[in-house]
Parts: C-alpha cells; sequence; structure tokens
C-alpha cells in the first residue's frame, strides 16, 4: 500500500538528513563538487566496482592510452570504457530540489573573499602556496611542521603513509610503507613532529602510535592501552598527547627517543566522548580536544555536534564551547573539525563542511569568533603555523595550502 507520502508526491526531509544526503550521495567524493546531469564534468558515472565518480575525475585518474583507472576508494582496477551513466543519483538530486525548501542560507566563496549573508568579506590571509593534488597526496588526514626549517610532514593513504615537503612543495622524500609489519604503518590519520625532529604517527589501523625519526627511520611503537589512537601532538618537552576515540581519553607519554623506550605512559582524562583533533599551546601549556558528540534523540545529526575543550597543562577543565554555541554569534552554521593555537595563544578553529577557519582570540577575552580564511579551501582537515604563515591540509583536493597575511594588514596569525 502507498504511503501518503507517495500518494500525495511530498517527500519533506529534516535540514539534517537533507544535508546528509546532499555530502555522502550528491557529491563526488574524490573533488567532493556536486553531481549534475546538465554540467557534463560533473555527471555521475558507475565504475564497475560499484563506486560512483564525477566524469572529470575519471578522466583526470585513468591512464590515457590503457583508459583504466584504480578506484580511490577499493583499488579495483576499472575499465573507463565500462563506466555508465548513474542516472538515479540525477534523479534523486531533482526530487529533493523540488520537494524540499530551500536550506537556510550558507556562505558562498566569492573572488577577493569568503561572504556571508550579513556582508562580513574573510580577506585576513591571501593564498601563497598550492601543492600535492590527487597523485601526490591520496586521501591526506594529518599535517605537522618540521621545526623552523619549515619542512612539512603530512599522512595520506599512499603506498609510503609519510609524505615530506619543502616550504615550495618539493618532495623530499617519504617512508612508513603500508603494511602492519615494525616499521610500517596501516591506516595512519594524525602527524605530529616533537622539538628534536622526531615524527609521531597515530595508526588507526594497528591500534598504535609510531615514531620515527624526521630520515623515515623507525623508532618505536606505542601500544597496549589503546582502542583507537586518533589525534596527536606534541609538547615542549615531546612528550606525546593522543586521543582515543573509541576509550574516549587523553592520553601523555614521555619517550626516551634516543634508546626508542617508553618511560611513562598515563591516561590524563577519561570522561572525553569521542575526541578526534588535539593541539598543545606552546604558549601556556594548555591543550585543545575537539570532540564528536552523538545526538541520542536525532543520530542522524552526530557529525553537526562538536564540543571543544581546553585544559590547563595540569589537565584541569578551563574552557569549553561547543558548535551550537559559537553558531549564535554568526549567521553561518558551524562544525568544528580541528583545533590548532597561534603563536599569541590565541584559538583557531578548523569547520571543515563549510571550507573555513576561525580565530577564537584568547580564552581570558572571552571567544570572539572572527573568519580568518575562508578563499580556496573545499574541506580543511588539518591546520599548523610556521612564523606567520597558516599551513592547512586539504582533503577535498588532496592539497597543502598556505597562507600569509596581506602585505599591509600585518600579523594577524
Amino acid at each position: 500500500m502507498a504511503s501518503t507520502a507517495s500518494r500525495s508526491g511530498s517527500l519533506r526531509l529534516p535540514e539534517g538528513i537533507l544535508r546528509e544526503i546532499q555530502i555522502n550521495l550528491l557529491e563526488c567524493k574524490v573533488c567532493f563538487e556536486t553531481f549534475s546531469s546538465q554540467q557534463r564534468e560533473r555527471r555521475p558515472q558507475n565504475l564497475s566496482c560499484g563506486h560512483v565518480l564525477c566524469l572529470e575525475c575519471i578522466t583526470a585518474l585513468s591512464h590515457p592510452l590503457l583508459r583504466k583507472l584504480e578506484c580511490p576508494f577499493c583499488r579495483q582496477l576499472c575499465s573507463v570504457d565500462r563506466t555508465s551513466h548513474c542516472q538515479v543519483l540525477c534523479d534523486l538530486k531533482e526530487l529533493l530540489l523540488s520537494q524540499n525548501p530551500s536550506p537556510s542560507p550558507r556562505p558562498h566563496r566569492a573572488k577577493g573573499g569568503f561572504m556571508f549573508p550579513t556582508g562580513l568579506t574573510c580577506t585576513a590571509l591571501l593564498l601563497h602556496t598550492v601543492f600535492g593534488g590527487w597523485g601526490s597526496l591520496i586521501n591526506p588526514t594529518g599535517i605537522a611542521v618540521l621545526g623552523s626549517s619549515g619542512t612539512i610532514v603530512v599522512v595520506h593513504d599512499g603506498e609510503k603513509r609519510v609524505v615530506v615537503f619543502n616550504l615550495q612543495g618539493k618532495k623530499l622524500h617519504s617512508f612508513g610503507r603500508k603494511g602492519a609489519a615494525s616499521g610500517e604503518i596501516c591506516y595512519p590519520v594524525d602527524v605530529a613532529v616533537t622539538p628534536t625532529g622526531y615524527v609521531v604517527v597515530t595508526d588507526a589501523g594497528d591500534k598504535a602510535v609510531k615514531v620515527f625519526t624526521s630520515r623515515g627511520n623507525y623508532v618505536l611503537t606505542i601500544k597496549g592501552s589503546f582502542q583507537m589512537p586518533w589525534g596527536v601532538d606534541t609538547d615542549s618537552c615531546g612528550h606525546i598527547l593522543v586521543s582515543d576515540v573509541e576509550a574516549g581519553t587523553l592520553s601523555w607519554v614521555k619517550v626516551d627517543y634516543s634508546r626508542g623506550l617508553i618511560l611513562e605512559h598515563q591516561t590524563t582524562i577519561s570522561d572525553l566522548q569521542c575526541p578526534k583533533a588535539v593541539a598543545y599551546c606552546w604558549v601556556n601549556g594548555n591543550t585543545g580536544v575537539m570532540e564528536h558528540l552523538t545526538n541520542v534523540t536525532n543520530p542522524t545529526e552526530r557529525h553537526q555536534h562538536r564540543r571543544l575543550r581546553v585544559f590547563t597543562k595540569e589537565f584541569h577543565l578551563l574552557y569549553q564551547t561547543d558548535s551550537f554555541s559559537l553558531t549564535l554569534q554568526t549567521t553561518v552554521r558551524l562544525s568544528m573539525s580541528g583545533v590548532a593555537f597561534n603563536r599569541d595563544g590565541e584559538l583557531l578553529v578548523i569547520d571543515s563542511e563549510q571550507g573555513m577557519i576561525w580565530n577564537l582570540g584568547k580564552l581570558q577575552s572571552g571567544s570572539v569568533l572572527t573568519p580568518l580564511v575562508g578563499d580556496h579551501l573545499v574541506r580543511p582537515v588539518g591546520l599548523s603555523l610556521l612564523n606567520n604563515l597558516l599551513i592547512t591540509l586539504d582533503s577535498g583536493d588532496h592539497t597543502v595550502k598556505i597562507y600569509s597575511p596581506k602585505s599591509d594588514a600585518g600579523p594577524v596569525i
């Protein structure tokens, strides 16, 4: 028997569910552009393995002579000549557009700045350098800067999981071969660099934290109490801070890097909810943790609820805010995903959904939400700072993007 909604031709969906459909079904998961039947390059195409990409990405990833490509999701070899138009996604998009009211206004990128419904424009920082791209970086997830030299370390889903670049984007070397053996990495999530140059990687696939030298030589593996280690940073003494999304903890690990020994491993915070991003403040020793909360009354909205907590160097709660509270300060619906501290001790947060980076200011003066970067970002997932440069990792187009202040704006980062 047909439902009332079917008979009446009405398909009204809650905004949260509609947003999930738009993000997870109606956009290409390589370039994150929305599928479109009107634009040839944006038409959704079925691969023989069952995954769907836009025509432009299939063309870009395929061999021009062999006309084959490796699916970026399941690694199956697929023939370009065996792809077919995915009409069902185009029909779904048309159905949703015709039956659902327009969602609340979202910011849009415009030449010269990031425009908001209120007319506010983000032009504090300008794009300085872009490098990487699909092939050089595959679904990158974490970024860190190695010392004052500005060497940039990125973890991604390539055959060698850690890639090292200089500030100009030249690839210096890579290491951490894919695998579960000693010195290999199964599934890297985040990366940090100690003051003395050791590279620390969270390996969610191996439930471990792995340490290498800056040249890629294996040092040690930290396992045991981790269920799914995720975010990582190091403090001014080189101690490792690790979040565990399954256990809901923040751990502190003291390591003798020269001998490859764990000297101390303790859980400092145990009441977190799905903690992911972790950031250490070199100015005052505070630690920021981004939690991804589940809405029990509406589980489909779980990725919209984020809570940011800041702890003192003794790991006492100092500050707390969430996406809803920050959204009240602006017309943009925030979905925080990452956190960092600048050299003045100010809080910076990443909004991967809107493609934004915000400055929350200093805690003692209260959070004042200020747009910092909004140009050219698709889906930022990582953030590092070096002198007056802001270095972002964008999983949307698999690139590293470096921003610098306008010449007449002075230091704003």
